[in-house]
């Protein structure tokens, strides 16, 4: 029997490569997961804080951007599928004579599949564009969508052209352990996109500037002083140019690490609720999530790598090539979007967790449970988010805690406020 890696392809190695893999997922999530996620959420009745009318139609909203953005990814699937079997011949064909040149025409495998990938989900993508605009979250003209879609879709074939490019490489180099040196470059990936993306990539899309002097600079400077965060700089990002909805996050490491604040966000709500946001990014950086995000990354990309090694070998094989041609990169690359979509399951789990952590420092941060709460309402109807989410499906994929939950953690936290003060 012949043999692709360092285990062989043999469905019992896959299924306990599979089975490994999704194991030391769980372990890092509970490894990584922080301590302190507050107390448990009280009961909360949605229609005691939110409008049900709106409520309901935010969660018809969200289903089916969710159904779509699952559209999308079953689309990609397919594609790969099809590619690897060899379909259309005449592309196979095309990648067949790339191979007299295997790693440049490993990078232009890479960069016409990430092309084509794009243009396919393209249809899906505009429906769920055109129900943000109908429901008015988004600001956004058709010319505008088409033009990020058209910035986007370069970054993804440069990096797809990159990626193909050191697969290959690797394969031909390292036949039997390029999987583990696969893993090594997802984490180097990692860090460096955390890296360079706020200063390379996010500016092709928004502008960033230095948030001015006024309350929102001094209530940041002032939140980080009392928490003894090193918060780097805060910026204001023109987000109001795509959507009247509001957000803000925590970018960066070392010289890139970085606040931003949706300029939606400084304009549209008061001091209080302000000062809950920027709490919470603050928790994020206290609790030095983003490098939490990439050492999960680093656990469970080993065993990741491999499950594509051996799954991603047997289905080039069912096509009739093998690893390190261009012919291959289909089949592997339908094997990086599966296990990197179940891996994402347990990084949802985690980042439900490290919010939650999140909220819990900012409630001690501020102590100011009702502007927290006005915050998730806030939150709730500018983004049209779906306040209390069901189904396995959701619970799957959310990577926030939800909103009622959130609610219920103020309350909680406003309780046992009370009942220490009581006493």
């Amino acid at each position: 029997m012949p043999s692709s890696g360092p285990l062989g392809t043999g469905r019992g190695r896959i299924v306990a490569a599979v089975l490994a893999a999704a194991l030391v997922a769980q372990l890092a999530v509970l490894l990584l997961s922080p301590g302190d996620t507050g107390p448990d959420p009280a009961a909360v009745a949605t229609s005691d804080f939110l409008d049900p009318v709106r409520s309901e139609r935010a969660g018809d909203f969200r289903e089916g951007q969710r159904n779509l953005g699952l559209a999308g990814l079953g689309i990609e699937i397919v594609a790969l599928g099809l590619l690897a079997a060899g379909r259309p011949q005449r592309l196979r064909r095309l990648l067949e004579r790339a191979g007299g040149r295997p790693l440049l025409g490993a990078a232009a495998a890479g960069a016409l599949i990430s092309v084509l990938l794009t243009a396919l989900a393209l249809p899906v993508g505009y429906i769920a564009f055109q129900r943000s605009v109908d429901i008015g979250l988004s600001t956004q003209d058709a010319g505008g969508w088409l033009g990020d879609r058209g910035r986007s879709a370069a970054i993804g074939a440069v990096l797809a052209a990159l990626g193909a490019l050191v697969l290959v490489a690797a394969q031909r180099r390292l036949p039997r352990a390029w999987w583990l040196a696969g893993a090594g470059v997802v984490v180097a990936y990692a860090v460096v996109i955390t890296w360079l993306a706020p200063a390379l990539l996010k500016p092709l899309f928004n502008d960033f500037e230095p948030l001015p002097e006024g309350p929102a600079r001094e209530a940041t400077l002032e939140l980080a002083d009392r928490a003894g965060v090193d918060v780097g700089e805060v910026y204001r990002v023109d987000a109001s140019r795509r959507s009247t909805g509001l957000n803000a996050y925590v970018d960066g490491l070392g010289s890139s690490k970085r606040v931003v604040l949706y300029d939606n966000l400084i304009d549209g709500v008061d001091e209080p609720v302000l000062r809950s946001v920027i709490a919470h990014e603050l928790g994020h950086v206290a609790h030095r999530d983003l490098p939490r995000g990439i050492l999960f990354v680093a656990l469970v990309a080993p065993l990741g790598m491999l499950v594509v090694a051996l799954v991603g070998g047997a289905i080039a094989r069912r096509g009739g090539t093998t690893a390190g041609l261009p012919a291959a990169i289909p089949s592997y690359a339908l094997a990086v979007t599966v296990v990197s979509f179940g891996l994402g399951l347990a990084g949802s789990q985690l980042s439900r967790e490290v919010e939650a952590s999140a909220d819990a420092f900012a409630l001690e941060l501020t102590d100011d449970p009702r502007a927290f709460i006005e915050l998730q309402k806030r939150l709730a109807a500018a983004n049209f988010s779906d306040p209390d989410p069901s189904g396995v499906v959701d619970g799957l994929l959310r990577t926030h805690p939800t909103t009622v939950e959130r609610i219920g953690t103020a309350i909680a936290f406003e309780s046992s406020n009370r009942l220490h003060e009581q006493r």
